[in-house]
């Protein structure tokens, strides 16, 4: 069986198609582009997997700090109003205590957004690469 023109196995000298029918040559441009349609598609799957690997690593960093200084703030948090108890009337060093939680929860909120943010969902060598596709079945080089 003759192959589909372009260049020649690993020599880079075109193909003679001459004798080749129009069926062979289509069944040679579908086969390849069924393999490149597959590389693609395994390739967007790659960088999806690579970015959700970030994400999960990132979210599993913020729990664990979440909870750590979750732990710590809440033994400061009874020794502060304890504390203020000593000075003033027990509700008002609660709510004292509480309002430092709220601010405190607040820029924790903003920073892990600003994190969750930075995750790229999209795969840009994919896009990149499928771009040259239609170059490329119009026999141009990029």
């Amino acid at each position: 069986m003759t192959q589909a023109p372009g260049p020649g196995p690993r020599t880079g000298e075109p193909v003679d198609v001459a004798d080749s029918s129009v069926g062979e040559l289509m069944s040679n441009v579908m086969k390849d582009l069924s393999t490149l349609v597959r590389q693609e598609v395994e390739l967007a799957k790659a960088e999806v997997k690579a970015e959700a690997g970030k994400a999960a690593k990132g979210a599993g960093m913020l729990g664990g700090a979440g909870f750590a200084g979750y732990m710590v703030l809440l033994f400061l948090s009874i020794a502060l109003w304890q504390g203020l108890a000593n000075v003033m009337d027990a509700g008002w060093a609660a709510l004292i205590v509480a309002v430092v939680w709220a601010i405190a929860g607040a820029v924790l909120y903003a920073t892990g957004r600003r994190e969750v943010g930075r995750i790229n969902p999209k795969p840009e060598r994919t896009v990149e690469t499928l771009q040259q596709v239609p170059d490329a079945l119009k026999g141009e080089r990029p």
